[in-house]
């Protein structure tokens, strides 16, 4: 089920997940149940066309119609039941509609059309379910974020793990470097750095000290922790943000509400005539209820003939054949109906890491700081050295700044010799290194970590020479001589041409929890002037919901964005990178993390909704060339059920063309 949680029987029901993967199922049954009705439909199809090969091959017409009763007793039977319980419930839909035709068919003796009628709508309808349900699976998934136990700190100071469950308020714990935090509390004890990037979106990791407060969630990158509990299981971060997701998904428009409201109209509609037809017929054209020009033979013809498959599915086949083709592509939709709201928004909203930028750093300056105060042997130290050096150091650290120091170095030839080497957990780190038979005394690390080993003098000049953005600095000193090491965001390489395509026809948006320094400078590269930062969840939720008024798309991968890509008119989550809350919660998966491929989908959106207007067009066309005819006497029930499968053909033919779109 892709996590460990245990569900009781009633648990799982209201979880919403699909029943393939239910735990009171063997894993072989499993396997079977997945998709079930797509797979019985398919089936059937394969007995129809024996029942039709028999039946036009005049071979014994028995084997046939033992065929169509399996059809009828696997398809028919299961939408008979349906229906039933539709109309106990009052409830007139089109699932009624074609249930009453296909088992009307076998009164006029046309029990294959029937079959095919229940069969294509069954296929149609349990493709639709398959890619459709989501949301609730995101806050199960959530259950792997948070480790399930953690470690108590006893009165006598010993350890004993016990379940999150059952840690109460004011509970001590111990939170080991590496280890992703259970609880919300505030430190007691220890310093470390942790990264929040999941639940804030800032990728830089953040100092945490005695008194200052770290969520459940968060990964401790290098030092110990011991906490006090100050919120449960239950109403931790985590547990918050599930909370804003199912807001966020009551909230969120459905647009499929108006095709079922349609569906129903309609086929109460033609229910009613048929039956009004049935009975008005004989006093109108002077015919008989019953035999081949009957009014019953006619009404049930005007049945079919007004409910064709194209009409069915006509605008859910396009659908699906747009999903088919941007699936090759990489692209995952949950759910055709989001082609039409991702074509009417007219914003789009990103979250900057992970999704604008890879969420790896780059070091974007690495520049000597020179003082008037000192005099040194030697002005300026040779910069490839120092690089070198400070990548030397850095490949014994596990802090992330490291890969971007020793990608900024690879093609530095020095031979470095690293014979000293400390980690001060939290601050940076120092050592001593040997390069061309001398020896230098280095500290990487934050300004307030290099400070203590600067000289007093230069302590006042270094304040005025660094700007209050130090945060976002690193600091090298090598003996007395400083470097300032200036890291940013990694853009992804498509996000450039993206922008610049997207900003001609959408209003374009940064949401995100980074901080101003580091969004503004992504979105000054990228073009993009609507900058939101330092955005907590629920600000991300309250903008989400301001701009979706007219639409609004919103591209992002954490947790920290899943209630805002629910919120929003369409979510899109990248697949690799992304949480798998974010893609839960979310309309549309780039399952390459290609966000190139938005401009793709916008325009395959366009074509797509074209295709389903046109095929719509068409059903109605055949509904008027044969329900009236029909009604006159001047079709006859074979060209009826004729016109009826034509058009699900062309319909078909006329959806290929968004393969090739």
């Amino acid at each position: 089920m892709g996590n460990n949680k245990v569900y009781t029987f009633d648990e799982f029901f209201e979880s919403g997940l699909e029943e393939s993967i239910s735990p009171f199922l063997e894993k072989k049954s499993r396997k079977w149940s997945k998709n079930l009705p797509l797979k019985t439909a398919l089936f059937c199809l394969f007995l129809l066309i024996l029942s039709y090969t028999i039946v036009y091959t005049t071979l014994n017409s028995n084997i046939a119609y033992l065929l169509l009763c399996f059809i009828y007793l696997f398809v028919g039977v299961p939408a008979l039941l349906d229906a039933l319980e539709d109309l106990k419930n009052f409830e007139i839909n089109i699932s009624i509609l074609m249930t009453l035709a296909g088992f009307l068919a076998i009164l006029l003796n046309s029990p294959l059309e029937g079959a095919l009628l229940l069969i294509l709508f069954n296929i149609s309808d349990s493709l639709e379910k398959s890619i459709s349900y989501r949301t609730k699976s995101a806050i199960f998934n959530l259950n792997k974020i948070a480790p399930t136990k953690a470690f108590v700190v006893n009165d006598d100071k010993s350890f004993s793990e016990r379940s999150i469950k059952d840690i109460a308020l004011n509970t001590k714990i111990l939170i080991k470097a590496g280890e992703i935090v259970p609880l919300d509390g505030k430190i007691i004890e220890g310093y470390s750095e942790v990264n929040q990037v999941h639940l804030t979106g800032e990728s830089m990791p953040v100092e945490k000290k005695v008194n200052d407060m770290v969520y459940a969630g968060t990964i401790n990158i290098d030092g110990s922790l011991t906490i006090t509990v100050t919120k449960t299981s239950g109403d931790s971060t985590i547990s918050r943000i599930i909370k804003l997701i199912n807001e966020a998904t009551d909230a969120k428009p459905k647009i499929q509400r108006w095709l079922d409201k349609f569906g129903k109209i309609y086929s109460t509609i033609v229910i009613l005539l048929s039956f009004i037809f049935a009975a008005i017929l004989p006093f109108i054209f002077n015919i008989t209820y019953l035999g081949k020009e009957g009014a019953l033979y006619r009404a049930i013809a005007f049945l079919i003939a007004s409910s064709p498959c194209a009409l069915i599915i006509g605008a859910p086949l396009a659908y699906l054949t747009a999903i088919s083709s941007l699936a090759k592509k990489g692209i995952m939709l949950k759910g055709g109906f989001i082609l039409d709201a991702i074509r009417k928004c007219k914003n789009i909203a990103f979250d900057k890491t992970g999704t604008l930028t890879t969420g790896d750093f780059v070091l974007s300056s690495f520049e000597q700081t020179m003082f008037e105060q000192v005099k040194f042997d030697q002005a300026i130290f040779d910069k490839e050295k120092a690089l070198a050096i400070a990548d030397s150091l850095e490949r014994k650290s596990t802090h992330p700044i490291a890969k971007a120091i020793h990608t900024a170095a690879k093609d530095i030839k020095h031979d470095v010799k690293i014979i000293e080497f400390k980690s001060d957990a939290g601050f940076g780190i120092q050592g001593v290194c040997e390069v061309e038979n001398k020896k230098y005394k280095v500290y990487i690390g934050k300004l307030e970590y290099i400070e203590k080993f600067l000289e007093k003098v230069l302590k006042t000049e270094i304040e005025k020479k660094v700007s209050k953005k130090a945060k976002t600095l690193s600091f090298m000193l090598i003996d007395n001589f400083l470097f300032i090491l200036t890291f940013s965001d990694e853009i992804r390489k498509n996000s450039f041409s993206l922008i610049e395509n997207l900003k001609k026809t959408k209003n374009l948006i940064m949401l995100t929890g980074d901080n101003s320094f580091n969004a503004n400078f992504v979105a000054q590269k990228l073009g993009i002037e609507n900058v939101f930062a330092n955005q907590k969840v629920e600000d991300k939720l309250k903008l989400a919901s301001e701009y979706a008024k007219n639409g609004l798309v919103m591209i992002g991968d954490g947790i920290n964005d899943a209630p805002a890509l629910s919120r929003a008119t369409v979510g899109i989550s990248l697949g690799k990178v992304g949480s798998a809350t974010a893609i839960n919660a979310s309309d549309v998966i780039l399952l390459n993390d290609d966000i190139s491929l938005i401009s793709y989908l916008l325009k395959k959106a366009s074509f797509t909704s074209k295709i389903a207007k046109q095929n719509l067009i068409f059903a109605l066309l055949i509904i008027v060339l044969a329900a009236i005819p029909s009604l006159l006497g001047l079709i006859p029930l074979w060209l009826a059920v004729l016109l009826h499968e034509g058009s699900s053909v062309l319909v078909g033919l006329n959806c290929l063309r968004l393969i090739k779109h």
